[in-house]
């Protein structure tokens, strides 16, 4: 795990906030997707959810992301690119982690991103673990019930003795 990513006991408001992202990751549950939910605040202010995805011109160098699980890799260079200035996140997504679990792309230490004209990536603040164990305990529910939405495989699994 990443040292740049503060580990630190939660305020309040945080944690309000991170509530609203569970209500968002349950209401994909709800709907058999995979439960990650997001709100996004500015000025204190709830401005957006995951779910929403209209306005575009969000002025994200004044915005917080609260989210579940711990953005991708492509997420957090996305993150990166568009100048969000902090990101609270639940639970550590181990295999593809982009804020500290595989990759630490909040930080300009993992080099520049250049893509279509963009060259700078901006850092951005980190802090994890806020109602993790509420993430996780979604994440579990939706892999245990089975994922109905999955593709179907398109050949037959190999059988290993």
């Amino acid at each position: 795990m990443d040292s740049s990513v503060e580990e630190t006991v939660p305020e309040t408001e945080s944690v309000a906030f991170m509530k609203l992202a569970l209500e968002q990751a349950k209401l994909a549950l709800d709907s058999l997707e995979v439960p990650v939910g997001c709100v996004i605040v500015e000025d204190q202010k709830w401005q957006k959810n995951g779910l929403i995805r209209e306005e575009v011109a969000l002025k994200f160098s004044k915005c917080t992301l609260y989210v579940t699980c711990e953005p991708c890799i492509m997420c957090a260079a996305a993150l990166s690119i568009i100048g969000i200035k902090e990101v609270y996140y639940g639970c550590a997504n181990d295999k593809f982690g982009g804020c500290g679990s595989i990759l630490s792309l909040h930080t300009n230490s993992s080099g520049k991103v250049t893509c279509s004209g963009i060259s700078k990536r901006k850092e951005f603040k980190c802090t994890r673990g806020i109602t993790a164990s509420g993430a996780i305990d979604l994440l579990r529910s939706f892999y245990e019930q089975g994922n109905p939405n999955a593709p179907k495989p398109h050949r037959t699994p190999v059988q290993r003795v």
